[in-house]
């Protein structure tokens, strides 16, 4: 009888590892098969599709006891002892038909935009965003009177594909299209390297999920998001 081949999995199924092991590897820090970016980049750790317990454990020697983890992908539990503090499901969508396109108003936005960028976050909390973030792909944002009103960008990069993320607009601002400008430019910019955009919603935001569907998103399927503390070790 001929055993059956085993079953890889696509690069979405991890986007982190396959992120940090392609792409972004010169982010990444590295100790045995467990990999991080820089704090002030993201806060994204990564294993193995099915890590093993050296995996966990230079996980732990490579962020620190007591340190947070915060691993996309993540569909095994932690060791007993490493305390979960957060757990939430993601709806990834892939690019099916996206009416991609420049957007004459779209400014690049870099590392000195920085302090701007943070701020908008601050304000809107699209998600985790570090003072680094900017240096994972292209961000483009949208001013008005020269300040910052309205911002999208790149993320987790596995081969062949870049993350939308960080699409926010000031509440002063909203129910203009801006969201779906930049989402649709920044989507431009990925397609013009050969790459397929994709992105994540949270499940209970189905606003979110409708408007990306609406502008020519699939459903994909589902991404945990597991965060967990090092445990310290026994005795300490």
């Amino acid at each position: 009888m001929t055993a059956a081949p085993p079953v890889t999995q696509h690069v979405l199924d991890n986007p982190a590892y396959a992120a940090l092991l392609g792409p972004h590897a010169h982010f990444a820090e590295r100790r045995g098969q467990a990999l991080s970016y820089p704090t002030d980049v993201a806060l994204w750790q990564a294993l193995p599709d099915e890590p093993d317990a050296q995996d966990w454990a230079d996980l732990a020697a490579l962020r620190g006891p007591g340190n947070e983890v915060a691993l996309p992908g993540l569909r095994t539990a932690p060791p007993a002892d490493w305390k979960i503090t957060f757990e939430g499901q993601g709806v990834q969508l892939v690019d099916e038909n996206v009416d991609a396109r420049p957007d004459p108003e779209a400014v690049r936005l870099g590392p000195a935009d920085a302090p701007e960028m943070l701020d908008l976050v601050a304000r809107t909390q699209p998600g985790p965003f570090m003072p680094r973030t900017v240096e994972l792909g292209t961000y483009l944002g949208i001013r008005r009177e020269g300040r910052l009103v309205a911002m999208a960008g790149e993320r987790m990069h596995p081969p062949g594909y870049t993350e939308i993320s960080a699409v926010c607009t000031d509440a002063a601002f909203r129910g203009r299209g801006f969201g779906t400008r930049l989402v649709r430019a920044v989507a431009f910019g990925i397609r013009s390297r050969g790459e397929i955009p994709f992105l994540h919603a949270s499940t209970e935001n189905e606003g979110a999920i409708r408007l990306y569907e609406s502008l020519g998103f699939r459903r994909r399927g589902i991404t945990p998001f597991v965060g967990a503390k090092v445990p310290y070790p026994t005795g300490f």
